[in-house]
């Protein structure tokens, strides 16, 4: 009896299913809810043109002054850089549909080793350190004297890489790669740095914050990307001894279980480094136009984050007030995006503003009147 109870109590595996799904449903629900009450939900804007100093966006009539995009030499839409793709598409094809030669497994720490990275490196580095199998030490941002204590604290591990980000992407700043390199060297350890921000604009020849720095002979390993300044399509690469870039084709598993660049990127890419290296005039605009929207804004009454980089980051402090500012901008013709918590600490709201070499001083005038009107209406200027 007991037995044919159960039996005929107990769910189908069908309504078992249905009843896991309406749980899960209701969770994300609970979940996307308290997305919505805290001020932090993120709306997705469709940009219906290419990209440009001006640029269409979905529901919205008339052209748009585009400030968060990371096109900061205008080159994602150069008539050469946009030819070469052409070029390249015509000759090589689409892609080649496949990924490497399948094998491998860990790529360069393992259990013997260690790596420092600083708090408020790029979510796409924090991801990387937690699939690795070394030890992990976190330092706080920018404070070489935490970095030196966790570098003593990992005196015990075969191998010690420090990796940081060269130019930090939400807060403008950059990493002090000649007290990271010092201290390094001091306690035998490698330095990783993250230029995805930095190649292409940062240095007199636009190599990074290495040659920013005049730590060109002392960084280990660079990783940087094709999807920004040069070209802002896709793909990224990795610099470094050459064993070590030896070992990573056999065994990085990002890089053999990836399909190999479209020809196309490879060649607009290629096409905007030969750009940069005929001419810097290119960056000394963007270099220009950045120190005139910082210095117009702080002059306005607003606390810019960083120095001297084209990530302006425009501090607001509360999460729902950097999300009501920015639409509040996108009404008057200007795209700007707010950052809160989760992608940058709790009280430190934001708007980043993102400077190109193809905005206008004009262009440039104009986003800041309107941080100005937007900022008085808000509250956030007197």
């Amino acid at each position: 009896m007991w037995a044919s109870f159960m039996w005929h109590g107990a769910l189908s595996p069908g309504r078992r299913a249905h009843s896991a799904l309406a749980q899960l449903r209701c969770i994300l629900d609970s979940e996307l809810e308290g997305i919505r009450g805290a001020g932090t939900w993120k709306s997705e804007r469709v940009i219906t043109s290419r990209q440009g100093p001006s640029i269409r966006v979905d529901g919205i009539s008339g052209g748009i002054l585009n400030f968060c995009a990371n096109n900061y030499l205008g080159l994602s839409s150069h008539p050469a850089v946009i030819q070469a793709g052409l070029q390249t598409l015509e000759e090589f094809g689409a892609g080649l549909s496949s990924t490497r030669f399948i094998c491998g497994t860990q790529a360069l720490l393992t259990p013997e080793d260690a790596v420092l990275s600083d708090e408020l490196n790029h979510a796409s580095i924090i991801d990387g350190i937690r699939l690795c199998k070394a030890h992990k030490y976190r330092y706080r941002h920018l404070d070489m004297a935490d970095l030196e204590a966790k570098l003593k604290e990992a005196q015990k591990h075969r191998l010690r890489l420090v990796a940081t980000d060269g130019a930090f992407s939400m807060d403008g700043d950059i990493a002090p790669l000649q007290d990271i390199c010092r201290l390094a060297a001091q306690y035998g350890a490698l330095v990783f740095v993250d230029e995805c921000h930095a190649t292409g604009f940062l240095g007199p020849t636009g190599r990074g914050t290495d040659e920013l720095l005049g730590v060109m002979d002392q960084v280990t390993i660079i990783n940087s990307t094709l999807g920004k300044a040069l070209g802002g399509a896709s793909g990224g690469y990795t610099t470094g001894p050459e064993p070590l870039v030896s070992l990573l084709r056999q065994r990085s598993r990002p890089y053999l279980f990836s399909n190999s660049l479209p020809p196309a990127v490879v060649g607009c890419a290629s096409k905007a480094l030969d750009l940069l290296m005929e001419s810097n005039a290119i960056v000394q605009s963007m270099a220009a136009k950045t120190r005139r929207f910082r210095s117009k804004m702080e002059a306005a009454g607003f606390t810019v984050s960083g120095a001297d980089h084209p990530i302006c980051p425009v501090m607001l402090g509360d999460a729902r007030l950097s999300s009501q500012m920015a639409d509040d901008m996108l009404k008057k013709g200007i795209f700007v995006i707010g950052f809160s918590y989760p992608v940058v600490p709790k009280g430190k709201a934001r708007i980043r503003v993102q400077i190109s070499a193809v905005h206008s001083e004009e262009d440039i005038d104009r986003c800041v009147e309107a941080f100005v009107e937007v900022g008085r209406l808000h509250g956030a200027l007197p």
